[in-house]
């Protein structure tokens, strides 16, 4: 990849799980998180050094109820946040 990006969501709206791509032009350590409507930290959906390339991670949210969540990634300098709808 040529630049750091957080792809949207898919599927989404989802139910019960959706994959989250992101793409890395270099080796960096990367935070996935979810946080609710109110800001809260809900699940760190990953927090470890990541190998440049394009990557994939699932969330089961199988745990949680129908509503609006955020997705946020940071990656060395990098910060995105994208909407996630889970509809039950």
């Amino acid at each position: 990849p040529k630049s750091f990006a957080l792809h949207q969501a898919y599927p989404n709206p989802f139910n019960p799980a959706t994959t989250i791509q992101f793409d890395l032009p270099e080796d960096t350590d990367v935070l996935l998180e979810v946080y609710d409507i109110s800001g809260r930290l809900l699940k760190e959906l990953q927090n470890d050094y990541t190998q440049a390339g394009y990557h994939s991670i699932t969330w089961n949210a199988t745990m949680y109820s129908s509503g609006i969540y955020f997705v946020k990634m940071t990656a060395g300098r990098y910060i995105s946040t994208q909407k996630l709808m889970l509809v039950k």
